[in-house]
């Protein structure tokens, strides 16, 4: 660790932080990724007729005739096929049909296709699943449903990556459900398949499991001890530290929540997190500033070693601009006032005093 700020062999970026473009401090969780269902344009030709009839509302008795032939006792594979995937784009299309179909009884027959061999018809059945869950009537039934343990299997262990991202983007629809449904998510192991997924997932699938993290740890405390736990904490990191990921805000903000605990604050420290953070302050966004300053706040309290590491990275001069800018927020001005003087404290791990301003400012 270096002594003097000026001597910090933190990189500067000479680029801005943005993820879209927009340096506003709104939420930066956009919805999660869609149903992408794609064809070859052989097959494209022969599901048009179907495509169109989709886009529009169902009658109750195609809808109840589809879920028959989820249910019948022998189908072939073929049927089940055409049922499953023409519950999926109905329910993909039309808002309407998402409540028709659930009523109909279609969930718990998907959520059994969860566990069926054949790739392609686990993949509509959790699409499916994915779909209905955008209708927030439609969450409750499909955790009745026992939706949740297969599909954090499918995350786990399902053939196409497509399925597996949107086993993820169902079970943060879920997860907004309440509290209770978000640490029954934690509970059946999605947090670490998560994780591994923000590591070594593509785009989408980074995008989409940052999106679920923040959901669980958002939801449900005891999800972020487990997510410090399989690691969570240097991929996010790593991203935060990428402008050109396109996930910095997303990666900030997970990590913010994992920073409410003891645990996450150890391990983002341990991990190299001060001098991101910080850098984040003096280059990025106002929404990376605002959150950055919000982790640090929370890491320096009550721990005098770790306001020690901050002021040593060179933290206090971003700082003072940020509580001077006239384009800051009055809370985040005060909140950085309040981080200011936290670091020009007598570094005596006594002291156990808040500063006023962060009193005054919750």
């Amino acid at each position: 660790m270096e002594s003097d700020a000026s001597t910090s062999p933190r990189r500067r970026s000479t680029s801005c932080y943005s993820d879209s473009g927009d340096s506003s401090c709104s939420e930066p969780f956009s919805e999660c990724g869609s149903d992408d269902l794609s064809f070859t344009p052989a097959a494209a030709a022969g599901i048009h007729r179907i495509l169109l009839s989709c886009a529009a509302e169902a009658s109750e008795d195609a809808i109840s005739s589809l879920v028959a032939e989820l249910e019948s006792p022998s189908p072939s594979l073929d049927s089940l096929r055409r049922a499953a995937m023409e519950l999926r784009l109905l329910a993909k299309h039309n808002p309407d049909n998402r409540v028709r179909i659930a009523a109909a009884g279609a969930v718990r027959p998907l959520v059994a296709l969860l566990s069926h061999p054949d790739p392609l018809l686990q993949e509509h059945g959790v699409t499916a699943l994915l779909n209905l869950s955008l209708c927030d009537e439609n969450k409750a039934i499909i955790v009745e449903a026992g939706a949740i343990r297969p599909l954090v299997g499918a995350l786990k262990s399902a053939a196409s990556p497509a399925a597996r991202e949107n086993a993820a983007c169902a079970l943060l629809r879920l997860a907004q459900l309440d509290g209770s449904a978000a640490a029954a998510i934690g509970r059946a192991g999605a947090v670490p398949l998560l994780v591994s997924l923000l590591e070594t997932g593509g785009t989408r699938g980074k995008k989409d499991a940052a999106t679920a993290l923040y959901a669980l740890c958002s939801g449900a405390r005891e999800n972020r001890l487990r997510a410090v736990e399989a690691g969570a904490v240097r991929p996010l990191l790593d991203l935060m530290a990428d402008p050109e990921s396109g996930m910095v805000d997303k990666a900030a903000y997970v990590l913010h929540s994992l920073v409410g605990s003891s645990e996450g604050r150890a391990a983002a420290v341990e991990e190299g997190g001060i001098p991101v953070l910080v850098e984040m302050v003096e280059v990025g966004t106002s929404r990376q500033k605002e959150i950055a300053t919000l982790s640090l706040l929370q890491i320096c309290e009550d721990n005098a070693v770790y306001r020690t590491m901050v002021a040593r990275e060179g933290a206090i001069p971003p700082l003072v601009a940020l509580s001077q800018s006239s384009s800051a927020r009055p809370k985040l001005k005060t909140k950085a006032e309040a981080l200011i003087e936290m670091l020009r404290q007598p570094r005596s791990p006594s002291l156990r005093a808040r500063p006023a301003a962060v009193v005054a400012a919750e």
